[in-house]
């Protein structure tokens, strides 16, 4: 289970005070996959990252009672300087799992043969998320967050392994993924929220806040 509870966040822009939430109370129970709408600039990957515990709150508490996962695609965990396999071994001291399950399993998915072996930094953009995506799915978390839409690189064998793995995995996990496109949300989310003004708004179905969020968005 992860909750928000009388949750505030906040920037000063420079210019102005921006409301991420405004003391705002939520759960996602384990099991129940959600989808969250939100228009550009209104603090997305703000709230995805609180989730991961990447970022703290002003005011209130967040709670993770299960293994919640850092955003899919997330890169600041990994260093460049080290390669992909000293990456893995020391995530999973991290997590306290078994590193040399975790680099044989990434080594396994991301199929980056001797450059596995070489510093992240000399990656090209497409190698780099083929790493952080395998390193995502040997953790194996109970909740995993995505920020604006599913990963995808121009590796199309890496795509279907991955996607095949993500897929079955999500019969025993929980998705909470973040967009502004409506369409993103269709596939994964049994429930539905959308982040306006620093509230969050909660639905049972993605069409009902489908029309909250048409209605702000597009009235």
């Amino acid at each position: 289970m992860l909750e928000f509870d009388n949750v505030s966040k906040s920037f000063w822009t420079g210019t102005r005070r921006k409301v991420i939430l405004d003391r705002v109370s939520f759960r996602v129970e384990l099991g129940t996959s959600l989808g969250v709408l939100a228009p550009n600039g209104t603090g997305k990957t703000t709230l995805i990252n609180m989730m991961a515990g990447l970022e703290k709150p002003d005011e209130g508490v967040v709670r993770r009672e299960c293994r919640v996962s850092f955003p899919m695609g997330f890169t600041g965990g990994v260093s460049g300087k080290l390669s992909a396999l000293e990456n893995a071994r020391y995530i999973a001291k991290i997590y306290g799992m078994d590193p040399d399950y975790i680099e044989a399993y990434c080594k396994w998915l991301c199929g980056l043969g001797e450059y596995f072996d070489q510093p992240l930094a000399t990656y090209s953009s497409g190698m780099r998320a083929r790493f952080t995506f395998s390193l995502m799915l040997a953790l194996d978390f109970d909740m995993y967050l995505i920020d604006e839409g599913m990963p995808a690189t121009t590796d199309v064998e890496f795509n279907e392994k991955a996607g095949a793995i993500l897929k079955e995995r999500l019969r025993t996990t929980t998705l909470v993924i973040v967009s502004h496109g409506p369409s993103v949300l269709e596939k994964f989310a049994q429930k539905a929220a959308v982040l306006l003004d620093g509230q969050l708004y909660m639905f049972d179905s993605l069409e009902e806040a489908k029309q909250l969020y048409d209605y702000e968005t597009q009235g």
